[in-house]
């Protein structure tokens, strides 16, 4: 079963961003440690791993104090 990222902006709306997929959990987390920065840069807000359709967990990349 693939593994993918949907992105969300501020008032939790789809917002574009890679449309990759990964063989494992392992791989989707390892991609997005090295891309959160860019994601953020780009307006999205939270990220949502995904397994085919199925939502893993959601995770925030703005810093704490933006939020």
């Amino acid at each position: 079963m693939p593994w993918s990222w949907r992105y969300e902006g501020t008032d939790g709306q789809p917002v574009a961003g890679p449309a990759e997929t990964f063989g494992s959990q392992a791989d989707a987390e390892s991609w997005i440690g090295q891309v959160w920065r860019e994601l953020a840069g780009n307006g999205v807000t939270t990220v949502v791993l995904l397994e085919d359709d199925r939502v893993e967990y959601r995770m925030n990349l703005l810093p704490a104090a933006e939020r």
